[in-house]
């Protein structure tokens, strides 16, 4: 007896996520720590660095794909478990990484008095215990679009129904994390390049890209309680209407540019479009999008910023003779 449409319909629908299941598995999960939950960000080590280390960033746009696939299983009923296997390895990644920041506590309460780059959360983690691997000073740690995409996903997450957060001592964290971002506006940052101005010299820039991933975490986490239906008041997020408004105001006047050094910037994709979507000008942010595939894009993509020069021999010559 021939299967009716609705039945083939919803046939065809698991064998497609399950490619999707077994893709992820091999790319991502199956390079996800099982201890810490975190993801290394390549398997490579070379004289540029140890790549298996976890990046904030990175480690959040991997797991968005996990997130994603997570949800189109539970919208068709799966009763294979894939639904909840998915759904946990989001939670154990974030919870991974919000154990690596909150063993930092002590640098988010000093930077909100100092905005320095030397008292920022670190951007990488060891993959394996969570802990730091490079010194304060030794890299380009203040990257406020990194943490406010992590606040962004927490948010996202947790209003899909997702528990992460399981303690008041992690609201209060993650309360404190609103305010370490939240002068983004005023704040320089390395960005989402991780090296500031244009000339990759050390010198930190306000970056259009980290403005506005913080409108976005703002405003997606304002009101939010981070321990769903079942909490109260004290679990709530409270962010100032202000800073939302302070951020939103710069992000509009600065766009497309992306910082005082780089006229236009791959990065502010993220930012007009998936996952920020902060433009509420759409003329603006169209603009935007059109500035960078006029002025970056090329056959295969967009390059980050006009005369990048990131590993090449040019730039290394540059940085050896600054130095």
């Amino acid at each position: 007896m021939p299967l009716s449409p609705e039945a083939s319909s919803v046939g065809g629908k698991h064998a497609r996520l399950d490619y999707y299941y077994r893709t992820i598995h091999t790319i991502i999960l199956k390079r996800q720590n099982p201890v810490t939950g975190l993801l290394p960000a390549s398997t490579a080590v070379t004289n540029h660095g140890d790549y298996r280390d976890a990046w904030v960033r990175d480690n959040v746009y991997s797991i968005l794909a996990v997130f994603g696939l997570a949800l189109a299983y539970r919208q068709i009923d799966d009763d294979q478990g894939k639904a909840y296997e998915l759904e946990h390895s989001c939670v154990k990644l974030m919870r991974g990484l919000l154990g690596a920041m909150m063993r930092q506590a002590n640098k988010v309460e000093k930077f909100k008095e100092t905005q320095s780059v030397w008292d920022a959360l670190h951007a990488k983690y060891n993959t394996a215990t969570g802990e730091t691997v490079v010194g304060d000073g030794d890299w380009g740690h203040l990257q406020i679009d990194a943490t406010s995409l992590f606040l962004l996903t927490l948010a996202q997450m947790t209003a899909a129904g997702f528990r992460i957060i399981y303690s008041q001592d992690e609201v209060d964290f993650v309360q404190n994390l609103v305010f370490y971002c939240e002068t983004a506006y005023r704040t320089p940052d390395f960005g989402l390049w991780e090296r500031g101005n244009k000339m990759n010299h050390g010198e930190p820039e306000l970056n259009s890209s980290s403005i506005g991933m913080v409108v976005a975490a703002l405003e997606a986490l304002n009101g939010l309680n981070l321990f769903g239906p079942r909490g109260g008041p004290t679990s709530v997020i409270h962010v100032l209407p202000d800073e939302v408004e302070r951020n939103a105001s710069v992000l509009a006047s600065a766009l497309p540019r992306e910082s005082k050094s780089k006229e236009v910037d791959s990065a502010l994709l993220s930012v007009v479009g998936y996952p920020a979507f902060a433009v509420a000008d759409v003329d603006l942010a169209l603009r935007t999008q059109e500035e960078i595939i006029r002025k970056l894009g090329g056959k295969y993509g967009c390059r980050r910023f006009l005369r990048d020069g990131h590993q090449t021999v040019v730039e290394d010559c540059i940085m050896n003779h600054m130095s």
